[in-house]
């Protein structure tokens, strides 16, 4: 997320927000927000009730939640998702930011 934090104004520019969704308890993540300085709100999901309404894939094996981003329109359409397999399958900033012109 260090490299999210620092291409952030890039996302701005396009008139993009990000949210990052993690299964983190609310005190931890907050912790984190804080210690990092993250500059795009972060949601709190220990429950898993946001990744289960956009089908994130979870492995026992790969021990979590595997990586998903996703491109949710003003209106709520949601106009890319990218499931990862690892958590080495993360498209980079660059190749979102892309997409993002090619919407």
């Amino acid at each position: 997320m260090a490299q999210l934090r620092q291409d952030y104004s890039k996302f701005e520019e396009k008139n993009t927000l990000v949210v990052a969704v993690g299964p983190e308890d609310r005190e931890a993540f907050a912790k984190y927000w804080e210690e990092n300085d993250m500059p795009f709100p972060g949601i709190p999901d220990p429950e898993h009730r946001v990744a289960d309404l956009y089908e994130q894939k979870v492995s026992i094996i790969k021990l979590g939640r595997m990586p998903a981003q996703l491109i949710i329109d003003i209106g709520g359409i949601v106009r890319h998702i990218h499931y990862g397999n690892s958590m080495k399958d993360i498209p980079t900033d660059e190749e979102i930011l892309e997409l993002l012109d090619s919407l």
